[in-house]
């Protein structure tokens, strides 16, 4: 894993309990937990034989492959991450992601996870990830990024298809349609990779949030790339 230097939105921690402790203040909205895991994920993963698209996965599926030790080593991580993070009060999901669904013709923005994007939620929260196999998710510098809502070009387009004013009636149908939390980087942004094993707690936009949101992507579908084991609350 390599971290953008000096960037100081990105705190690295020592442990789980760290990891979910620390509270976002300074600036910082993102939290590592860098790890280097034993275990063959990548066995699991082709033992899985999914389809295309997304599935998930629960523990019956996993436990009843028939992997090697090292595959059963991989699964026990798997499930115990799940473990630690539900002990927690969160709600842990393990995809196995052979390809995402993406928008034909996306318009002025496009929405999918692969687009440049901050979560949201209503209440105070957050967001925990980490990739066990396959390409990584990507994250890009808060400086480095701009909405796409505030290029004066996608805005007009998108101002045509509201069929409206640039007002607060524009303003709510940019929200609801999640335009706003998409962004651009700009030129010369230097990209970086969440990486394999690391567990990842990001900041989402909220009212009252402190930090602004970790801006973030899953990596666009390559064909021949093995599929990716992400978990994700």
């Amino acid at each position: 894993m390599i971290l953008p230097s000096g960037y100081h939105r990105i705190k690295v921690v020592d442990s789980f309990e760290e990891l979910v402790r620390t509270r976002f203040d300074g600036g910082v909205n993102a939290l590592c937990w860098p790890r280097t895991l034993p275990g063959d994920f990548r066995e699991v993963a082709e033992h899985l034989a999914v389809g295309e698209g997304i599935t998930t996965l629960d523990e019956a599926q996993l436990r009843g492959l028939a992997v090697s030790a090292a595959g059963r080593m991989a699964i026990n991580i798997l499930l115990e991450d799940q473990r630690l993070l539900r002990e927690h009060g969160l709600d842990p999901v393990l995809d196995c992601i052979n390809g995402y669904l993406r928008h034909e013709n996306p318009g002025p923005v496009c929405t999918d996870v692969c687009s440049f994007h901050a979560d949201s939620a209503t209440v105070e929260a957050d967001t925990y990830l980490c990739t066990y196999h396959g390409p990584a998710s990507e994250g890009l510098r808060n400086d480095e990024a701009i909405r796409r809502v505030d290029i004066p070009e996608t805005r007009a387009e998108l101002l045509k298809l509201f069929g409206g004013k640039d007002d607060s009636a524009f303003l709510d149908y940019l929200n609801e349609h999640y335009f706003d939390l998409h962004y651009a980087p700009i030129p010369q942004a230097q990209l970086f990779s969440f990486g394999q094993g690391n567990l990842w707690r990001i900041a989402v936009e909220y009212p009252g949030s402190p930090v602004p949101p970790c801006i973030h992507r899953a990596p666009a579908p390559v064909p021949g790339q093995p599929p990716r084991l992400l978990l994700i609350s």
